[in-house]
């Protein structure tokens, strides 16, 4: 057990030097876009389990292809913590935009912090 936790605190430390994200921030409490286009419906992420017995937090950028309806057609992970990108990604995949004319791209910032 002990090894294993050591293997995943490498792994995590190695994703956090590579560039994931860093470690400071709030609970999923804050969300900002960084377009123009108004957020109709919020989702909070869960806190993740593994991220409170390993008293993570942080901030998590996430990247939306939203259909000009305003739906979230697809999301992707851009930097954070690997741990709390999962929850973030699934949250915002639920989130619903104004209309537009167009399909957007737009990169949300979801801040997490220890419970």
């Amino acid at each position: 057990m002990l090894r294993r936790f050591r293997s995943l605190n490498v792994v995590l430390s190695i994703a956090l030097i590579v560039g994931f994200g860093s470690l400071a921030g709030a609970q999923s409490a804050g969300a900002d876009t960084a377009s123009g286009r108004k957020v109709l419906t919020r989702v909070q992420p869960p806190y993740p389990e593994l991220a409170k017995k390993m008293h993570l937090h942080g901030t998590v950028r996430v990247e939306a292809v939203v259909r000009s309806n305003g739906t979230v057609k697809s999301t992707r992970v851009l930097g954070g913590n690997p741990v709390l990108g999962e929850a973030a990604e699934d949250a915002v995949a639920k989130w619903k935009f104004d209309p537009a004319p167009s399909e957007t791209t737009e990169v949300v910032q979801l801040a997490f912090e220890s419970q």
